[in-house]
């Protein structure tokens, strides 16, 4: 396309760097959850709200941050969100009061939001086998996955949960500047494009009402509501509900994390070679097995089964995002697909506060079964989209 096959994948690796940096904030709270409820007197739900609060910070900046990539390029959007991600975790850090902390983490996912659906339109520039390279780009999640909870449980059995949340800002400044010394400046799309014209609604509708981003949209919904609920609380369920030790269940968090960062390129290859649905279908069934697994296991070996079967399921974004981008024109591809993430996942960004609520409420069991019940519908969608000879 153009472009040199190294410079190509120098911006891949540090994209993904990017994405490490910017979901290491965002995953630094799981593994404390009872020592942030323990300190502020709180409750599950009460930290839902405050995650709830970041994931849809995180979804709102979706939309704006793809504006802001058209009209002064990808560069300097992902250069602020990785920054911006890093110095507002210290407002987390030294939070005085439940407030602050709350405050903290909604200004923490709006940085962080910034990031990931410019990061996409840039590799979407580059990349013709674009499931590989999102799939790649995705891996900087489960590697963030992995080594935060680990990291995380261990610095703040030692040192307290505080301390053990700041290393988002000791991972976020190098990303920022290996970033901005080794990817060079992107022109912008459209660059003398009034703002007023991209934040009206017409245009906006127009693309939100197509049928296949309507089919594609409920689908990631229903994946990321899941995905969001598990980030939150699947440390405390295994700590909750099967009494395992803060650093052990951080440790098969970390577990779940690696199975989605090695598999999620898998599904990005299936999605490339035998159709976008078919990648779907595979990471909605093999999520409802996983979570059937966690909550019915009770080996060992029963719940790294559960743990790689649903970590297979959480790499969903191989195959959705390539779908969107299958719909969306190049012009489209920063600002729209900014758009349907700002839409699908403000809806998504309940699944925090859902999973805190129900498992306060009637326990982990019916707040595990209820995310395998909305993942049924997705297969329930691709059957019907089947009978429908592919229409949507």
């Amino acid at each position: 396309m153009g472009i040199d096959w190294r410079y190509r994948e120098t911006v891949l690796a540090l994209c993904t760097l990017a994405f490490f940096a910017t979901m290491v904030g965002r995953l630094a709270f799981s593994p404390v959850v009872p020592e942030i409820t323990g300190e502020f007197g709180v409750t599950n739900t009460h930290v839902g709200i405050a995650l709830t609060g970041m994931w849809l910070a995180y979804a709102l900046a979706q939309y704006p941050s793809g504006i802001l990539a058209d009209r002064y390029g990808e560069r300097l959007v992902i250069l602020a969100s990785v920054g911006g991600t890093g110095a507002t975790c210290l407002l987390v850090v030294f939070a005085p009061h439940f407030a602050v902390f709350v405050l903290g983490a909604i200004l923490l996912g709006a940085a962080a939001g910034l990031h990931y659906s410019v990061a996409t339109a840039l590799l979407t520039r580059i990349y013709d086998d674009l499931g590989t390279a999102v799939g790649i780009h995705n891996a900087g999640a489960p590697v963030a996955g992995l080594m935060t909870p680990v990291a995380v449980s261990w610095i703040a059995v030692r040192y307290g949960w505080r301390p053990a949340v700041a290393i988002t800002a000791a991972v976020a400044a190098p990303a920022a500047l290996l970033f901005a010394w080794r990817v060079r400046p992107t022109e912008p799309r459209r660059p003398d494009h009034p703002l007023r014209d991209r934040l009206s609604p017409g245009p906006m509708l127009e693309v939100l009402s197509r049928p296949p981003i309507v089919y594609t949209g409920v689908i990631a919904i229903i994946f990321d509501f899941t995905w969001q609920g598990l980030a939150s609380f699947l440390p405390t369920f295994f700590v909750q509900f099967h009494g395992y030790a803060t650093t052990t269940a951080g440790s098969m968090f970390a577990a779940y994390f690696i199975v989605q960062g090695v598999l999620q390129i898998a599904v990005g290859r299936v999605a490339d070679r035998f159709g976008r649905d078919i990648g779907i279908l595979c990471c909605a069934a093999t999520a409802i097995a996983g979570l059937a697994l966690l909550v019915a296991g009770a080996s060992l070996v029963a719940l790294s089964a559960g743990i790689v079967l649903v970590g297979t399921g959480m790499g969903w974004g191989a195959a959705v995002f390539p779908r969107f981008m299958d719909h969306l024109s190049e012009a489209e591809q920063s600002a729209g697909f900014g758009l349907v993430r700002t839409v699908y996942m403000i809806v998504a960004s309940t699944g925090s506060i859902a999973v805190g609520f129900v498992a306060d409420r009637a326990g982990w069991a019916v707040s595990f079964g209820l995310l395998a019940a909305l993942l049924s519908i997705i297969l329930c969608l691709l059957a019907l989209n089947r009978v429908l000879d592919y229409r949507y």
